[in-house]
């Protein structure tokens, strides 16, 4: 009997809902409202037409245990009949806004240099067990009340991932972009410390301050997927960090409300926010613009489609057999499966002057394309395969994890791989490559995850200096070597996003960016001296050109007396004294 591998989801059971999960209190020492009571928060987030919200008060749980002690209380004295009338309305009020909004519990961390870690529970953990979470984090006992930023020396970033995660909790970085946030610019820590503190597995979703702005310069942008050392594509949301009521007061802070996320959940519970986070379907959070209670559908497709086909992402106007348009397909979700996953959109192309063609009957294209993922690729790959409407037409996507037990092949025998918008046969030395990378994953799951992690990335962010890091570029090939054997050239060029070098390539057997590179590199003068290349310092331009409304550059490094070539570089793969070249502004 055929095995079931691929998922067909239909968004009819889903809904949007919408959440803030960065809420103060009174019980936060920082609060500007401190007359505001826990009825006062709760109505003013029905108001704001909130379905689900978090109480994280700094460093404490007491904002979340005091609403709770007086619920109990008001139940106890209904329970008694000695309860009040102004107090039975009280406890009727609460019971109505519990009914419609999800209160979760939870806190935000101070981590060691300040950084801040959202911590959100279920309903289920107590407030005792979140205390006890804390002061595994390192809070003083004596501090557990106070709801200060201040607590002295705490736990460190990774550390509170894994402490938050081990415990059933969603780790979130606050505001990750701005102060006292992960991603923050100007702070003084290298960038393998940056890469552990945002990309860690046990890391939830970044919360950032600029969800709703559009282009490649935004945070969700930057970690989108498609940097190589930032491979991991993060779930990233906003919430308000909420001091007050209501927006205001002297240092114009944002109340309850003024920055929501909308999320696409099969109910409104902490579970199915986990389960989302958890997924690689990105489409199913976006920013409720200016804290309203409604706004314009927002096209995912259109916007994946201003984007381009690039190494997360591809368009196929057409999944027909004839032609070779099916096996393209799925040779594109092999080559996904081999890198880091990615997304395809089957009835469009990528170019957004043409119509969307669409798909005439989607439930058999489903049924097509997932009868191909089970029998024409191995080993087993799991993915979704889902419907949309985009204007008038209806879509497929296709979502593709990364795989567990590379190398995928088509076929049995057919190992394709991912090279920036383009899938490719891979040669000997990616299939090597990704053989490795198999048996290495094999045996972290083989070890205990949370040491291995450490030791892997962070043996001590905090105080050890940067490692001295490749300057190389990180996304196109270099020319390693040349040598000629029986009148012949062969070239060994290195991918740049991964390292791995490709030896004995030629002209007839390189694919077209590495037919590019080596053609081009034969062509420069022996004295390089001669060559009209932009330099600065070490760095030179060689070429700089548009390909699909991208910045590509060819460029040049001197290396002692000898120099190093680079061919292809999109504007991922630009960083330090490259960006300063080439006018970009940095990261």
């Amino acid at each position: 009997m055929a095995r079931k591998r691929t998922i067909n989801r239909s968004e009819s059971s889903r809904k949007w809902y919408s959440i803030d999960l960065h809420l103060h209190t009174p019980a936060s020492s920082d609060y500007q409202q401190p007359e505001i009571s826990y009825l006062d928060i709760l109505q003013h987030a029905e108001k704001r037409g909130l379905d689900i919200i978090a109480f994280t008060d700094h460093n404490t749980v007491a904002g979340y245990q005091k609403m709770i002690s007086e619920i109990e209380h008001l139940e106890l004295l209904n329970s008694l009949n000695r309860i009040l009338p102004e107090e039975a309305i009280t406890l009727k009020e609460y019971r109505r806004l519990l009914n419609k909004i999800l209160v979760l519990p939870g806190f935000e961390f101070t981590a060691t240099f300040g950084f801040h870690i959202l911590g959100i529970f279920p309903l289920e953990k107590t407030t005792r067990d979140i205390e006890h979470i804390l002061l595994q984090l390192n809070i003083p006992p004596e501090k557990l009340d106070e709801g200060s930023v201040t607590v002295g020396a705490s736990a460190d970033v990774i550390t509170a991932y894994q402490v938050i995660s081990a415990a059933g909790g969603l780790a979130i970085a606050a505001h990750a972009n701005s102060n006292n946030g992960v991603a923050m610019r100007g702070f003084p820590f290298g960038g393998q410390t940056k890469i552990a503190y945002t990309q860690h597995e046990q890391l939830a979703a970044l919360e950032v301050t600029d969800l709703e702005k559009r282009g490649r310069h935004t945070t969700a942008a930057f970690f989108r997927g498609t940097k190589p050392e930032y491979p991991r594509q993060m779930h990233c949301i906003q919430g308000s960090d909420a001091h007050r009521l209501t927006g205001g007061g002297l240092t114009k802070s944002l109340g309850v409300g003024d920055r929501v996320t909308e999320v696409l959940l099969p109910d409104r519970s902490f579970d199915a926010l986990k389960d989302l986070f958890a997924s690689n379907d990105f489409a199913r959070t976006r920013p409720r613009k200016g804290g309203g209670n409604s706004q314009p559908e927002f096209d995912f497709i259109r916007a994946a489609r201003e984007e381009g086909g690039n190494i997360i992402q591809d368009f196929h106007e057409s999944m027909t057999v004839r032609g070779g348009k099916l096996y393209a397909i799925i040779a594109d979700i092999c080559a996904f499966a081999n890198a880091n996953g990615g997304t395809l959109y089957l009835g469009l192309s990528s170019d957004e002057s043409q119509p969307v063609v669409g798909i005439s009957n989607p439930s058999q294209a489903i049924k097509q394309i997932e009868k191909e993922i089970n029998t024409r690729i191995s080993p087993e790959l799991v993915c979704t395969v889902d419907s949309h409407k985009t204007g008038d037409k209806t879509i497929l996507r296709v979502l593709v994890p990364r795989g567990e037990d590379p190398p995928y092949a088509v076929d049995d025998n057919k190992i394709y791989v991912r090279d920036e918008g383009e899938t490719i046969l891979a040669v000997r030395d990616e299939i090597v490559s990704l053989v490795r990378r198999g048996s290495a994953e094999q045996a972290a799951i083989d070890t205990t995850q949370a040491v291995s992690l450490v030791q892997r990335t962070d043996p001590a962010p905090d105080t050890e200096p940067e490692p001295v890091r490749d300057k190389a570029p990180r996304t196109g090939v270099e020319v390693v070597k040349e040598t000629e054997r029986n009148g012949q050239k062969y070239y060994a060029l290195r991918d740049l996003r991964n390292g791995n070098v490709v030896q004995n390539v030629t002209v007839k057997s390189a694919r077209r960016l590495w037919h590019y590179a080596i053609t081009t590199y034969a062509s420069h003068p022996k004295d390089v001296s001669q060559a009209n290349f932009k330099w600065q310092g070490n760095y030179g331009v060689m070429k700089q050109y548009k390909h699909s409304n991208r910045q590509i550059f060819d460029l040049i490094q001197r290396d002692g007396k000898k120099y190093r070539y680079y061919y292809g570089v999109t504007e991922d793969g630009i960083h330090s004294e490259w960006r300063k070249l080439v006018g970009l502004e940095e990261e």
